[in-house]
């Protein structure tokens, strides 16, 4: 407990799934938040949760497509709580799916401006405010897919998510000498809305579940768990990472 005291983080992503939990784990070890999502209502319940367990938050809706949505971010961050420390970058899409030939322009082009262009905008931002307080800790959601394994028809989801990693190794190395990390983690399959809607059937569930080494799909507690490793200071010595925490699905399908 307390590896986050006198922190200030803000996550993206948080109204639901591996946000909404890493934000209620991150207030329980002591940081303050500044959490992020589309969905207002979402939010502000979650703000309520994270009081009700003794920690401090705010919410601030807006569309992560937006640059203007990163520097409002980390303004409310400095202003409210007077620096940033951690950024846990995690809002993704699985965007549009199916035979890459089939895939739209748009399509592709939105699934990169969520997942990679976001993250690109996020850090732009987060990063001033950390070398201002003299570093900080930047993680990115990215997967297994494109990294490690390839599925047919993921084509637009791995190239974002395949840059991210790219985009975490660029800004661990530019950003190191001012101590600001820079870390992926990539999950397995999660337990999340997202994967129900997209594993609808018991088959489909069967399937998912089969291709980990350890026979069972990730829970959002476990994702956040190592990326509080990440953003604490237990992970000192850690930057440049894709840290894979998907069960052994990579090795099985490897």
């Amino acid at each position: 407990m307390n590896r986050l005291t006198n922190k200030v983080a803000i996550v993206t992503g948080a109204s639901s799934g591996i946000g909404r939990v890493t934000a209620k784990l991150f207030a329980r070890e002591g940081a303050r938040l500044v959490v992020a999502a589309r969905r207002q209502a979402e939010l502000n319940s979650l703000v309520d949760e994270i009081r009700a367990q003794g920690g401090e938050a705010i919410a601030i809706a807006g569309d992560v497509r937006s640059e203007d949505y990163h520097k409002a971010l980390v303004a409310a961050a400095v202003e409210r709580f007077g620096k940033l420390d951690i950024a846990f970058n995690n809002a993704g899409t699985l965007g549009e799916g199916g035979p890459t030939t089939g895939v739209s322009e748009a399509g592709f082009a939105d699934t990169l401006a969520i997942n990679l262009t976001a993250s690109f905008l996020a850090a732009k931002h987060q990063v001033p405010a950390m070398q201002a307080n003299g570093g900080g800790s930047i993680i990115f959601t990215s997967t297994f897919v494109g990294y490690t394994v390839a599925f047919p028809g993921t084509a637009a989801y791995a190239a974002s998510k395949s840059g991210l990693i790219g985009l975490t190794q660029a800004l661990a190395a530019e950003y190191g000498p001012q101590n600001i990390r820079v870390n992926a983690v990539l999950p397995g399959a999660v337990e999340t809305d997202m994967y129900r809607e997209h594993n609808d059937t018991p088959e489909k569930q069967s399937f998912v579940t089969s291709l980990h080494a350890l026979k069972r799909v990730g829970t959002p507690e476990e994702i956040a768990r190592s990326v509080l490793y990440l953003a604490s200071d237990d992970a000192s010595f850690v930057t440049g990472t894709a840290s894979l925490v998907d069960g052994g699905l990579s090795i099985t399908r490897t």
